[in-house]
């Protein structure tokens, strides 16, 4: 295992990485999602590699050791995709797996729908594929729901504020030992978030102060993300949100695509994201026919591939055996 810049169209990438020394061996690219980085997959990239598999898994754009640019423009999913477009080029692999977790799985459901000749196959974590609204951008959207429904603003439409970045990085290590926890499957369900903030509230205060970290995360392993966090902020992680309505106005050219290459959703029984993504992860073999299994992984929480690694390791590692 190892760890090393790449050079990409316009973008150094810092990436964690394994089975490399194998020219053979296919590719797995492993993306992380919010506020997560590339050894959210230790696990997984132990194990792929161990099974013969060529490993990777980059800090996205705007996180950790990777380049971070300013403009939420610089953050679109085109942007998102095309990173990754030539991160599996410069690995020296024409063809890839591709597996996403969080704000990673539309990431990696998007490079199956753009260049399923590249990305052979995808798997989802916690975010099922979300298809682009014919109505209108997404922001617009949440806010009204959450406003019909009384329950405040979704986070989503928080980070839209330019400054929304600044509450969450005065203070780096209570800002993400919250964050993990109230998505946790281990925290009590009447603790957990769900993801709606009353006006005038933040999203740190409606996390009860007494969090602490999830049992699944060592403190040295927590220090890895909250020295990365304090060194780079909050801001480029933020303008994957600000993009969002961008993204909308750029991905016209696939309304009604759907995702051909073989594809597998694995999602918590006790992830919070399902409150707002429930229609989505229901109706996601309409948008992805090949897709071979969902599995909702009993007890389980938002972070699962660090909560539950053995059982998403051998899902996986099935999933795999089979293309």
């Amino acid at each position: 295992m190892r760890t090393r810049l790449i050079k990409t169209d316009g973008l150094i990438q810092q990436v964690l990485e394994a089975g490399h020394d194998k020219a053979d061996a296919p590719l797995v690219l492993l993306i992380h999602g919010f506020p997560e980085l590339g050894v959210s997959w230790l696990a997984q990239v132990q194990a792929l590699s161990q099974a013969g598999y060529h490993v990777a898994a980059p800090d996205m754009r705007g996180y950790g050791g990777t380049e971070k640019p300013q403009q939420a423009s610089d953050y679109s999913i085109l942007n998102l995709v095309g990173d990754m477009v030539d991160l599996v080029r410069a690995l020296g692999k024409q063809n890839c797996v591709v597996v996403g977790h969080d704000w990673g799985a539309p990431v990696a459901w998007h490079c199956a729908l753009l260049r399923p000749d590249l990305f052979t196959a995808v798997a989802g974590l916690s975010v099922p594929f979300q298809p682009r609204r014919s109505n209108g951008p997404p922001t617009p959207a949440m806010a009204a729901i959450s406003k019909r429904a009384g329950l405040g603003d979704l986070y989503i439409s928080r980070f839209q504020a330019r400054d929304a970045h600044l509450a969450l990085q005065a203070d780096p290590a209570t800002t993400l030992r919250k964050l993990f926890w109230a998505y946790d499957g281990a925290t009590p369900a009447d603790k957990r978030s769900t993801g709606f903030m009353p006006e005038g509230v933040d999203l740190l205060e409606t996390v009860d102060d007494a969090a602490t970290l999830p049992p699944w995360m060592s403190e040295d392993h927590f220090e890895d993300y909250v020295s990365a966090f304090a060194a780079g902020g909050f801001d480029g992680p933020l303008n994957w949100y600000r993009a969002l309505d961008l993204n909308w106005s750029l991905t016209a050219f696939v309304q009604g695509q759907k995702i051909l290459p073989p594809a597998l959703f694995v999602v918590g029984a006790d992830d919070p994201v399902r409150h707002y993504a429930g229609t989505a992860e229901a109706g996601l073999k309409d948008w992805a026919p090949n897709l071979t299994r969902t599995v909702v992984v009993p007890g389980a929480g938002h972070w699962i591939q660090q909560e539950r690694a053995d059982e998403v390791n051998a899902l996986l590692l099935e999933f795999l055996a089979g293309l």
